[in-house]
């Protein structure tokens, strides 16, 4: 992974975190606004860190294959990232 490993961790905890609140909330029988607006908190965290790791992975892989001048070997990473981002959306 070429992404920066102490952001993307610290995003991942952060989430972490949170998923736990929102268990604890559950758990308390908070109110359910209150646990679906952890919840988008929580993914927007995890967005947060997908984006990191995709920001790398193009920066660097994609990139190399690209510039490595091999057209099968290019067209492969760019397939993988588009059926990544098929899923995101």
């Amino acid at each position: 992974m070429k992404a920066d490993k102490q952001k993307v961790g610290r995003l991942l905890k952060t989430a972490k975190g949170q998923i736990d609140g929102i268990l604890k909330m559950i758990e308390e029988d908070q109110y359910c606004i209150d646990i679906s607006n952890q919840v988008a908190a929580a993914q927007a965290v995890l967005r947060r860190a997908n984006r990191e790791i995709l920001r790398a992975h193009i920066e660097s892989c994609v990139t190399d294959a690209i510039s490595g001048g091999d057209p099968q070997q290019a067209a492969k990473k760019v397939e993988e990232l588009c059926s990544v981002l098929d899923k995101q959306v």
